[in-house]
Order: structure tokens, then sequence, then C-alpha cells
């Protein structure tokens, strides 16, 4: 599918590019565009590995490189081991590696797979989390540990999977454990010795969610005291997940960090009648007290574990004649929001994939829009429920380019049938009350990658994947855009285009997120991780039997040849041209 791509103005210079790749994101605003343009739709087809470094694991490998300086630093899943790489040196040798010893048990109580989503550097210090619920900061130069600051309690099933964001003297970190009835939240510590600035739950009273005078929802239906209780059934907020494993994104100029919630807990609706404030939603907060500025749910009473913690990309366009500053949500309910950052008003909400489960949003009033005769029953099978459990997207990033306008998503084409059933809470165990089997959408194919205009809200291009493409995705200057696949290809396209200009076969499945950086003989490299897992992986990652439909809470039901399609694996790749 091919058609006019928007021409925003950009000019060579117009964003500083260090070439380096101190966060997940990129910058701030979760762009994941890099300004180096060595690689070119004219000569990437020459380029080859420049070296490899295996982490000696074989979990899913979710997380982004990271570059600073003359070194790579890289995290593992499961035991976190924390590698940090000389590029300066031919081959990029082993500088340090650290390990932060986490608790053993804390494998048994993560949802899916044991993964890590990655670290920061910020001012000679890395810091990154562990699967067991613990913040850390590692010297950056030498691997010394400098703090390490427990947050969460694994008895109660609370892990940690994703990565933090450090802003001015502050790194933010969210739970995970949505499947097991924790309480979700973040959490602020300070940089320099790891203690608490503040914590802000996603569900309970007003107090607890840190809502004052300075909160202003866009919507009615987001306004009211402890919204946080009444809309639960007695004391299920204590137990309602809302947890936050995803993306956080900041803007400088309102000191404003905006990040989303997970879904609800138990996934048996029937069992959490309300609307389940604060989970499936996003929160517009103050940086330096935490305090609420406004709140959007984007699925009120999750109805099928839609959490809502993908990426936010913040950029300015033109939408009817006047630019306005927003955030770019693709989420997992099928719709990508355009939404104002300062007020959370909705601009648009589009479908951008095959939905049967609702019917649309409404901007007036922010409610999606449900189809009743697809909504669970306890106890009874509903079928071709689309998207599926793990959304349109799951948590891998897009990357947005303001070359070339465009948001480029990497994403499922997933359907499934939902059961509800009984849940019981017993701490540490699953709370989950649903069996899920999942299967290809439309047309058979299970993936899609698709290149996204957010101003015409339409389709510019798209590329079909038999699996679900379950990588991050990067952009560059040179307009190429890299992301890859199940199989274990890493392809890079024409941005514009969507034209397939290379790819290598990796040795294993890509769920990673790919970065760019300038290394210290001054070229572009491109690099990512490869090893399959994660939840769409874990029929290979965890040994699962593919007759099991209903296994990894539904998964493999839709992958089950994955096991002919890919091994385990656990390997940098570094790109460079020759």
């Amino acid at each position: 599918m091919a058609a006019t791509a928007p021409r925003p103005e950009y000019h060579p210079g117009d964003i500083h590019d260090d070439g380096q790749w101190t966060m997940p994101a990129k910058d701030y605003s979760s762009t994941r565009f890099s300004a180096l343009d060595q690689i070119t739709a004219a000569n990437v087809k020459q380029m080859q590995v420049a070296w490899t470094f295996s982490t000696g694991l074989n979990r899913g490998a979710e997380a982004a490189p990271i570059v600073a300086g003359d070194t790579m630093y890289i995290t593992t899943p499961y035991p976190n081991t924390l590698f940090a790489l000389d590029l300066s040196k031919p081959g990029a040798p082993l500088k340090w590696k650290y390990d932060p010893e986490p608790k053993s048990a804390s494998q048994g109580v993560a949802c899916c797979d044991v993964v890590n989503r990655g670290g920061v550097y910020s001012n000679g210090r890395f810091f990154y989390n562990t699967l067991d619920g613990n913040a850390v900061a590692v010297d950056a130069a030498t691997g010394r540990e400098v703090w390490k600051t427990s947050l969460g309690d694994i008895n109660n099933g609370e892990t940690i999977t994703m990565a933090p964001l450090v802003v001015k003297d502050k790194v933010l970190i969210g739970n995970s454990g949505g499947e097991m009835g924790v309480r979700g939240w973040l959490t602020a510590l300070y940089t320099s010795d790891g203690k608490v600035a503040w914590r802000a739950y996603n569900t309970g009273p007003d107090s607890d969610c840190l809502i004052g005078a300075d909160f202003h929802p866009f919507y009615a239906k987001d306004r009211g005291k402890d919204l946080g209780v009444s809309t639960w059934p007695p004391d299920a907020w204590k137990i309602g997940g809302g947890t936050v494993w995803g993306w956080i994104s900041y803007d400088p100029e309102t000191n404003a960090i905006f990040y989303g919630t997970g879904n609800g807990g138990p996934w048996n609706p029937d069992q959490r009648p309300g609307d389940n404030k604060w989970t499936c939603g996003l929160w517009a907060r103050d940086l330096d007290s935490g305090q609420a500025r406004w709140f959007y749910q984007f699925s009120p009473h999750d109805l099928y574990d839609w959490d809502a913690i993908n990426e936010q990309i913040l950029t300015e366009l033109e939408i009817g004649g006047t630019k306005r500053k927003v955030l770019i949500r693709p989420e997992r309910n099928g719709y990508i929001y355009v939404m104002d950052r300062a007020t959370g008003e909705l601009l648009s909400a589009t479908g951008f994939v095959h939905n049967t489960a609702t019917k649309g949003v409404d901007l007036k009033t922010g409610e999606l829009l449900h189809i009743d005769e697809m909504k669970p029953v306890m106890g009874k099978v509903v079928r071709d429920i689309c998207p599926a459990a793990p959304g349109a997207k799951d948590w891998n990033p897009s990357a947005y380019s303001p070359k070339t306008g465009l948001l480029y998503l990497p994403h499922n084409n997933l359907c499934m049938d939902f059961e509800g059933m009984s849940a019981n809470y017993i701490a540490g165990t699953p709370y989950v009350g649903a069996e899920v089997r999942m299967h290809a959408g439309p047309e058979g194919n299970r993936g899609l990658f698709t290149a996204w205009d957010p101003v015409g809200a339409k389709v510019v291009w798209q590329i079909k994947e038999d699996l679900p493409v379950w990588s991050g995705a990067l952009v560059t200057a040179g307009d190429i855009v890299f992301y890859g696949t199940m199989e274990g290809w890493f392809k890079a396209l024409d941005a514009r285009t969507g034209e397939l200009l290379w790819q290598f076969k990796t040795g294993s499945g890509i769920i990673g997120q790919p970065i760019t950086y300038r290394a210290p003989d001054g070229r572009q490299y491109v690099a990512v991780l490869s090893g399959v897992g994660g939840w769409s992986g874990a029929i290979v990652a965890g040994d699962l039997d593919p007759r099991d439909q209903s296994a990894a809470l539904g998964f493999v039901g839709a992958v089950p040849d994955l096991l002919d399609k890919s091994t385990k694996g656990g390997t940098l790749y570094a790109f460079a041209l020759p």
C-alpha cells in the first residue's frame, strides 16, 4: 500500500546528534530518531557485521543497547548482568561486567519471560532495574555499585522489567505484576542516593495517587473524588493491577512526564465492575512533585488485557491549520491517538488494525465504543475478538521521523477466543481468571510493520510479516527505518516507500530495540540484540508444548510453529558500512 507522505519542514542540522544513544528511546520525546546519516538508501546494501557479542543467556532479549562516549552498555534478562564494551578497540572487548545478584525466586513470579528492557546512562552512572524489584546505580567507568534500592516484593508477585527514565535529579521506575494481583505505581528516586522522592499509585484514594489541586482531566469521565476507590468493588483496588512496565516521556517546557498504566486485575472483568480507575490510561504529572495534571483512560473497565503502557511520542503537528504540541500514542486497543499534551484533549483516534471488539472513539466524551456482543461473559467463550490480549501493538516501541513526518509501527495482527472464569487471589500467585487462545487475524499473517501519517491519520505503506513483529523500530536521517522479525531477520527499509533495501539473518528471533551510534572511529553503526523470548516467544524460551494452545496466557496458540522458525539465543550484532 502506498500513498503520498507528508512533508514536514526539516533541514540538516535541525537536530543536534552527538552520536550517543544514552536512553532506550534516544530522547525525552521518545522518537527513536537519529540524525546520523552516513548510512543511506544508496549505500545500506553494503552494510555488514562489524562485530558481535554473546551474552551467554538464552531468554528473551528485549533491551536497547546504550552508548555513552566510547562504551556500550548491555543489560540482560535474568540474572540482569550489565556488560560494558569498549567501542574504541577492535571487536568491542569487554571492559567490565556487573552482577546485581537478583533473587532467583523472582523468575517464578514473572508473568511473561524474565526480560529486561534496558537502562539509562546519565552523569557518569548507569541506572537500571532487576527482576526482583531493585533499582541500581552503577559507576559507568568502573562497574562499581553506587546504590541499590529495593522497590517491590516478589512475595506479592511484584517484579520490575521496564527501563527507567532519568530526568534532572530523578530516576523514574514502575512495577510489573498485573497478572499477579499487585497494585501499580510509579516511583521517583533521587539519582544521588537512591532514596524515594515520591511514589504515585494507580489505584486507591487520591492521596495515594498524588491527585490534588493541580489535577484537571479534560473529560468529565475522569473527574471526581477518590475514583481510584469508588470505581472498584470494595477493596478490589488493592489488588487491581495498573502497573507501569512501559515507557515514560518528558516535556522540558512544562516539566511534565507522561506514562501509561497496565491492565486491571484480574483479567476476568466480571469480578471488577466499574471503570477501574486509574488502570489502562495515561498520566501527565509534574516531575518534581509527582502531582497529577491530567489523566485519560483509553480502555475503561478493561475487558481484554489491553494494558496502556505503550510509548508516547512528543512532537508538534499542524492540525486544522494550527500547530499543536501533541502526544502520539499507538495504543493496544487498536487506535492511534493524537492528543494535546497540555490538556489531554483527543485530537484524533483512528483505528489501525482489524477490530471486532470496538467501533471507534467518541472525541467529544473520550469514550471507547464497545461492541456489546463481543464483551466477555464469565463461563462463555467469546470468539474472534480482535485485537487479541497483546493488542494491536504491545510494548515494542515505534519510531517517529521529523524528516518524513511518519510514525513507524511494529505490531500484531492477532485475534483471540476468550472465556472469563472465577479467580481467587492468593498473594504471589497468578490472578488472571481467563482462558485465552490466540490466532492469526485476517489474511493469516500475524505481524505488520506500518508507516503511519499522524496528521492525515492514515497508512502510508505497510509490510506484512508472518510472525508478530515484537522488535522495536529505529529511523534515521538517512531515511532508513530498521526493525527485526521473530525469525531473526534484521531489516532496513526506505523510510519513505517501505522498499526493502537490506536484510541480515541473525542467530535467533529479534525482540530487542535497534539503535544507531557514531563510534570513536567516526563511523555510524547500527546495533540490535537477537534472542527470542518474551511473551510472544515464550514457546521457545520456555520450552513450552505447542499442543497447549492456552499456554503463555494463550500466545502459544498463535505461534505454535515458532519452534520450527527460531531457536534460543542472546547475541548483540553491530553493523557498519565497509
